[in-house]
């Protein structure tokens, strides 16, 4: 367990944070990709900063054909290695026989569930060998993700360090990166999302929401977490 959290300066940079977070761990880290923008702005800045990271993705059952395209294209360009992690299927054949295909709009316990097989079962097992774990999220994103630290001890998952290398970044900052650098973008940008998870959880916002908005659109802006993220 690391029990010394490094100390990073405000103005320290994404490719430095991920470097500090990395060599703190002092073992496996890996980034926990969903293939959004701020998933494949981190793989180009390790890229570029020959900072060798691994990653993971998890096939819920439920992504976009978008989304597999991004993987796709971030296997091309940077000869990436993606280590696909998939939720066990007596637990999907369970809930859908059980409680329907629908069940997770019915109540945020019912969701919560669902979130539980498809994603943070397999999370916990993605990260099992892992001494650190990288993800995109952004202070800016939602209300829930306000007080983010650039690391932090993921009490939850062993207490393994988990790194949040572009906190800072605004949304037109991420923008302006992935046009800068060309980088892979899911088609689905282009029609109004602005946060990208499951095909049935997922919708475009509307115009002054936060980015998080088409998220589990039916609940409340502080429940809108799968368990990947529990603070």
């Amino acid at each position: 367990m690391n029990s010394l959290i490094p100390v990073i300066t405000p103005d320290a940079t994404p490719a430095e944070i991920l470097r500090t977070g990395i060599e703190a761990a002092n073992g496996p880290v890996s980034l926990a990709c969903s293939f959004s923008l701020e998933d494949v702005a981190i793989i180009d800045i390790a890229h570029q900063a020959g900072i060798k990271l691994g990653v993971f993705a998890l096939d819920t059952g439920r992504l976009n054909e978008e989304t597999y395209e991004i993987a796709e294209a971030l296997i091309e360009r940077y000869r990436l290695k993606i280590d696909w992690y998939f939720p066990r299927h007596d637990a999907v054949e369970q809930l859908e026989r059980c409680e329907g295909l629908f069940s997770f709009r019915e109540s945020l316990g019912k969701r919560h569930a669902c979130c539980a097989i498809r994603k943070v079962e397999p999370l916990g097992r993605a990260l099992k060998e892992l001494k650190g774990w990288v993800t995109g999220m952004r202070r800016q994103q939602s209300v829930t993700r306000s007080d983010l630290k650039a690391i932090e001890l993921d009490e939850l998952n062993s207490g393994i360090l988990k790194i949040n290398p572009l906190l800072d970044w605004s949304e037109e900052h991420l923008l302006a990166y992935t046009e800068e650098r060309r980088l892979p973008k899911n088609r689905l940008y282009s029609l109004g999302y602005r946060s990208i998870g499951c095909a049935p959880c997922t919708r475009a916002v509307h115009e002054g929401e936060d980015a998080r908005a088409g998220r589990w659109w039916w609940e409340n802006p502080e429940n809108k977490e799968c368990g990947l993220h529990r603070r």
